[in-house]
């Protein structure tokens, strides 16, 4: 358990009151009302103008999700009742401050006191004297508070306990390298757009910025920065030099065996990050369709698109439902990025460790195989499917593409040779934290006839 290791975030005190309210607000937005985490603060962070308030409400509000479980079990102990329904914000601000004294760099007198405040912004000025209580109480009893982490699973792996044991009997030799993983703080990954720039040449104008950066293992132009920065703080982003993206999702371009001339097809493809790969990789392509079916997200494929000065036709679409939007074309590539339980992916995105629920991932899987029943027909003999998930579950993996293989007779699967990842029965798995990778699963099906 690593307890005490802190991150840094200074604000000002009469700055940061309300930050403490906007964070308790947007958590229980997340928490109570089971709102994704990047919908909440899309909204929430619009309405703060200073910067240095807008980072704190976001390391609260990430922080306290990444931590929950184990926030929770000692709030518990430190309460004598429960807290009431409607006071939800209430609560979400004692796990905020519990996740102040826990785990950040701020001096305590400065998080106790700043947490009390905040109780008034939330309209709750009766509540002073308990969050003051709760806290002052942490302070005093945080050594045992601790130890008693270790009698539950799920405030010791700071994991849903149902995903504890599945993950357990997935991989009982990696289940706990994976959980610990899924705590840490991901790295902000590049793709230097091979189109308009070297690797070489972009890291060189990294350095020329003062921002450090290093070759991203496994990729031919990914990059990784040691300390993430605002995007728009990177030189050319908005010239479309570079994007964001992850070494495990750089890996799908390269597997689609890409060449002048070929019909690409990204079945579920926002926000579109993939697909811009696929442009940069092979610019001879005879074309690229992209598919998505939350025409919500639509928008962000065509503004990586755009920025990146790339052409896709991008349709709002279900892709389990071809009849309606492929007029009988067959693709020579299909990248099918299914929804998933994005277990892979919880670093980056810890309010799954609330959302997700075990009874999602039958209704994923069902989800998942429409999905590959409904593609494998687009492809001619010799077309390639590529099916991948940010899961690390392998009924959504390996045990998806081996019932397929098994019903589709004119489906053979292409063994994927690579330096990253393991192999699994069918098709190959990176897990959480691997080479600093997330969560990342691939299998390449060929059609024989």
């Amino acid at each position: 358990m690593h307890m005490h290791w802190r991150v840094c975030l200074w604000v000002a005190e009469s700055e940061s009151m309300n930050a403490r309210a906007s964070a308790a607000r947007l958590l229980d937005q997340v928490i109570s009302g089971r709102r994704s985490l990047n919908d909440v603060l899309a909204t929430g962070l619009q309405n703060i103008a200073d910067g240095r308030e807008r980072a704190l409400v976001q390391e609260l509000a990430y922080g306290t999700l990444r931590w929950y479980y184990q926030l929770d079990a000692m709030l518990q102990c430190l309460l004598n009742k429960p807290l009431k329904k409607r006071d939800s914000d209430l609560r979400c601000l004692l796990l905020a401050g519990l996740y102040q004294l826990a785990r950040m760099a701020l001096p305590s007198h400065v998080a106790v006191n700043e947490t009390v405040q905040a109780a008034r912004a939330l309209d709750k000025a009766w509540a002073t004297g308990l969050v003051n209580a709760v806290l002052r109480g942490y302070q005093r009893r945080m050594a045992q508070l601790e130890t008693d982490l270790g009698d539950s699973p799920e405030a010791l792996y700071a994991h849903p306990g149902w995903l504890i044991e599945r993950l357990k009997q997935d991989w009982p030799d990696d289940w706990e390298a994976i959980l610990q993983a899924g705590n840490q703080r991901p790295p902000l990954s590049l793709r230097v757009n091979q189109q308009q720039t070297t690797r070489a040449d972009y890291l060189a104008l990294l350095q020329r910025e003062g921002i450090q950066a290093t070759p991203l293992a496994h990729t031919l132009h990914g990059i990784k920065l040691e300390v993430p920065v605002p995007v728009n703080a990177l030189p050319g982003f908005g010239a479309g030099l570079v994007s964001v993206q992850d070494a495990a999702a750089q890996q799908a371009a390269g597997l689609l065996e890409l060449a002048p001339g070929l019909k690409v097809l990204d079945a579920c493809a926002a926000p579109g990050g993939k697909t811009a790969h696929i442009l940069e990789t092979e610019p001879a392509l005879a074309s690229v369709t992209a598919v998505d079916v939350d025409e919500r997200r639509q928008h962000l494929i065509n503004d990586n698109l755009a920025r990146l000065g790339l052409v896709a036709r991008v349709l709002h679409a279900n892709a389990a439902e071809p009849d309606s939007w492929c007029d009988g074309l067959n693709y020579d590539r299909i990248l099918l990025d299914v929804p998933c339980s994005a277990t892979g992916v919880i670093r980056r995105h810890p309010d799954i460790k609330l959302l997700r629920r075990p009874a999602d991932i039958g209704s994923l899987v069902s989800r998942q195989a429409q999905l590959l029943r409904a593609m494998w027909p687009l492809l001619p003999a010799g077309g390639m499917l590529l099916y991948t998930t940010c899961s690390v579950l392998a009924d959504e993996n390996e045990r998806q593409i081996g019932g397929f293989l098994e019903v589709h007779s004119d489906a053979v699967e292409q063994k994927i040779a690579a330096s990253w990842g393991r192999p699994c029965t069918q098709g190959r798995q990176i897990l959480p934290g691997e080479d600093d990778m997330d969560g990342f699963y691939f299998a390449c099906m060929r059609k024989q006839f």
